[in-house]
């Protein structure tokens, strides 16, 4: 019996080793696949992200909706579009003047020797491919969604004021209501508050052009904080505009100006080495005549356009978070819906006080000019 036990026990130990080598090879098997599955899951998840990022491209969005358009979009989503079609008018070097809707070379499809391009020197605008295949900016007259927001919003102004114009012709003398004794409290204090203290004693012949100013500085900022039609474009954030306006108060100020004002310019009361034999004063008063108008021009265009930068950041959060989470994204949707409607309630107050600057601005150089 002793024998029989030493004979089975080298055989009983060799079945345990193999069952442990066994056992061992299904485990590593089973950790490798383990492993290989979180390889694959951080693969596609790597692989998810980028194919979201390359999807969302914030700088894009937000250069695509402060830029200028051939077109109004209403609704657009990856698969259809619904616009207002503008007319484009061109003049070309080789074929003449063309005139068709923007419909037919928006989308991408070049329209007879006309496209727009998406990339290179001249994205977003209108060119003509040479037989080269170069690319020639022609003369264009096109009506873009800038320049139609500027025409409708003068429409509406004028609309607006005469209305409100003949409602008070009809009863000067009673108390106004409504919609019209708002309008006629902005007049009243453009008027009494800014005009007439800052102009001076000649400040009636200057009161049209700064009323106008204000409420179109500030009717085309509301109209570009409304995400419909007819608002939603850039109107006062376009430099162009801006630089019209800040033109209109340098020849306002330049071309009234009194003799002691240019005096004051070309020599002023310093001491005479100061003027002479280098004109140092004299020159930086001459330089001082461009830079008033230019910083009235930037300041709108920098606040209004960085109003609307911001606005479509706090909104891309919610595409950015998108791919992080179900968690991550209701959250960061939550904070970025708050702070989206936080600065546009600031930017409310932003469009009345960038109106209110410039024309006080305005007024006070032209009163400095006058006075």
């Amino acid at each position: 019996m002793k024998r029989l036990h030493l004979t089975y026990k080298p055989i009983i130990l060799l079945i345990v080793l193999l069952f442990s080598i066994v056992a061992n090879a299904k485990i590593e098997g089973e950790i490798a696949k383990a492993e290989e599955v979180d390889v694959q899951t951080d693969e596609t998840n790597a692989q998810t992200e980028s194919e979201s990022k390359k999807k969302f491209d914030v700088k894009e969005l937000i250069l695509h909706h402060l830029a200028d358009s051939y077109e109004w979009t209403l609704l657009s989503s990856e698969d259809w579009h619904v616009t207002i079609p503008l007319p484009v008018i061109l003049r070309s070097k080789t074929s003449g003047w063309h005139l068709f809707l923007s419909s037919k070379i928006t989308h991408g499809d070049p329209y007879k020797v006309f496209q727009i391009p998406h990339e290179g020197k001249y994205q977003g605008k209108i060119v003509e491919l040479g037989i080269d295949g170069s690319e020639i900016r022609p003369l264009d007259l096109s009506l873009t969604k800038n320049a139609a927001s500027l025409i409708i919003s003068s429409l509406l102004l004028i609309v607006i004021f005469m209305s409100v114009s003949r409602s008070i012709k009809r009863a000067p003398m009673e108390g106004k209501k409504g919609f019209v004794g708002l309008m006629e409290m902005f007049v009243m204090m453009v008027h009494d508050d800014i005009i007439k203290p800052s102009v001076g004693a000649d400040y009636k012949k200057y009161a049209p052009f700064l009323l106008t100013v204000f409420f179109f500085i500030f009717f085309n900022n509301l109209l570009g904080l409304l995400p419909f039609f007819p608002g939603g474009a850039n109107v006062t954030g376009n430099i162009a505009v801006t630089m019209v306006l800040a033109i209109g108060t340098f020849l306002a100020i330049n071309l009234t100006g009194t003799k002691h004002y240019y005096k004051d310019v070309f020599w002023p009361d310093v001491p005479i080495w100061l003027k002479v034999p280098f004109p140092i004063m004299p020159i930086i008063e001459i330089v001082g005549l461009f830079t008033k108008p230019f910083a009235l021009m930037i300041r709108l265009f920098a606040n209004i356009m960085g109003g609307h930068a911001i606005v479509l950041g706090l909104i891309s959060i919610v595409f950015i978070t998108a791919g992080l989470g179900t968690s991550i994204n209701a959250s960061m949707t939550a904070v970025s819906v708050f702070f989206s409607v936080f600065i546009l309630f600031l930017e409310l107050l932003v469009a009345f006080i960038q109106a209110y600057v410039f024309t006080l601005l305005s007024s006070v150089f032209i009163g400095m000019a006058r006075n």
